[in-house]
């Protein structure tokens, strides 16, 4: 069901909007949580070394799948608080168009050079083969995962988290029984892992783009719609491409970062991969607070109502910390008990490494909260480059004090390379926050009260 983000308590209406979303992240990070746990419980250390090892990758691509998420949903979400339900619907079929034509060269490249990419971090070698299995295996997966990624970012557009979340449930519920299915009855190892992800991927994928199309056939339109704008492409691309580039050069680091910690032999890499697998469950359930965020600042951006998205910013800020905290203090002081569900042997190395490092970054999650809700807001509005600042701004220096302190500190200077990015890039992103929602108030006039939204779309250049 579409939801007009423009009306009601902003705080509320927000808060309402996102719970769905964040109950849609539990569900997909169990994808990731199943995948690990089944291959540590059920095939051993190495086997988790190795999706551990191949999911850095994968991020890679799922930075291009959500690059498109976000333009779309923005632009859309524009187009729907606007009232110009033909220009949406132009949008929605631009969006499927280009993603098909970028999904084929990503599956291209990542077949091509899997292997080369996998001994260019550092991969010992006997993980090798399990890594490239696992990767290959998810790239034929790609098309799910982008046309479930721009149908989500659809229906988040429009007001609905509710729909994507039903989906995505069930396809994650599967997707456990289907992992341990493959895994410990079929032992089709690593393989087994990898294809259950795929075919219940492509559950979700199939039912998501089936319901945008009936949701957009019960929308009425004043003219033909066109299948293609290139105008409206470039709208999406200015929101895309920044979008894009932010996610890719995050994952690039954290592939830097896991060439480093590589070096330090399976153990360590196996004890990383369980936490931080933990650590993107908890960081994921902010993230989604950060869409719920874009999706309600570019709707009420569209109807003129730019103190709805300071009101609900604020909001959005007490619903973050509200998950922060708890997760902090969790991870903090049960980690090395969470981290048994993915550790065969938990006496060993790899629980101390995973231990550590959550005991080392968690305390800081309310810091990232703070930042990803003010990202949202910047993204929301259209204002790609202040939020790509402060991103590049931490990962810059996660990456270099990886490198750095890695040197004297073992792997203790690598996890302490997080927490000093956070803390400098959630700076700059509030101070960007502030600055650019004081320029809407100045710049944007509001509608009228008794009056409709009028169908003006604004882009970042008319701000």
């Amino acid at each position: 069901m579409n939801k007009d983000l423009t009306v009601g308590n902003p705080r509320k209406v927000l808060v309402l909007f996102c719970l769905p979303l964040l109950g849609s992240m539990v569900f997909q990070q169990l994808y990731n949580l199943a995948d690990s746990f089944v291959a540590g419980k059920f095939i051993g250390e190495s086997a988790l070394a190795a999706v551990g090892n191949g999911y850095e990758i994968t991020l890679i691509f799922l930075a291009f799948a959500m690059g498109c998420n976000i333009g779309c949903s923005v632009v859309i979400g524009q187009f729907f608080g606007a009232g110009k339900i033909d220009d949406l619907k132009t949008a929605v079929y631009t969006t499927f168009i280009s993603v098909f034509v970028l999904c084929a060269v990503l599956m291209t490249v990542g077949l091509v050079f899997c292997n080369g990419i996998l001994r260019l971090i550092n991969t010992p070698e006997s993980l090798i083969s399990p890594s490239a299995l696992y990767l290959r295996i998810y790239i034929y997966s790609l098309p799910f995962v982008f046309l479930y990624n721009v149908s989500t970012g659809i229906f988040s557009a429009l007001g609905d988290s509710l729909t994507p979340f039903c989906f995505l449930a069930a396809s994650s519920l599967s997707n456990i029984g289907a992992d341990i299915l493959f895994v410990a009855v079929f032992k089709m190892g690593i393989a087994g892992v990898a294809w259950a992800t795929f075919m219940c991927q492509g559950v979700s994928c199939a039912l998501s783009v089936l319901f945008v199309i009936l949701r957009l056939r019960k929308m009425k339109t004043e003219r033909k719609v066109r299948f293609f704008s290139a105008k409206i492409l470039a709208k999406i691309s200015i929101i895309a491409i920044p979008s894009i580039l932010q996610q890719s050069f995050i994952s690039i680091g954290n592939i830097i970062i896991q060439s480093v910690i590589n070096t330090f032999g399976e153990s360590v890499i196996a004890g990383y991969s369980g936490a931080i697998k933990l650590n993107s469950f908890a960081v994921s359930s902010l993230v989604t607070m950060s869409s719920g965020m874009s999706s309600f600042a570019s709707q009420n951006l569209g109807a003129k109502k730019i103190k709805r998205i300071s009101t609900g910013f604020g909001g959005g800020i007490i619903a973050a910390l509200v998950i922060a905290a708890p997760l902090s203090l969790i991870y903090a002081l049960l980690g090395k008990y969470l981290l048994l569900g993915f550790l065969d042997n938990p006496s060993g190395e790899a629980l101390a490494v995973g231990a550590r490092f959550l005991l080392i970054v968690a305390p800081f999650y309310p810091v990232v909260a703070v930042k990803l809700i003010a990202d949202g807001a910047l993204r929301g509005t259209g204002n790609m480059l202040p939020f790509a600042i402060a991103t590049f701004c931490d990962l810059l220096l996660r990456v270099a004090l990886s490198i750095i302190l890695s040197r004297p500190l073992g792997t203790d200077g690598i996890w302490i390379s997080w927490p000093i990015g956070w803390v400098v890039a959630t700076i700059k992103s509030v101070v960007f926050y502030a600055l650019v929602i004081k320029k809407l108030k100045k710049t944007v006039k509001p509608e009228p009260e008794n009056g409709s939204a009028q169908t003006v779309s604004i882009s970042p250049s008319e701000r």
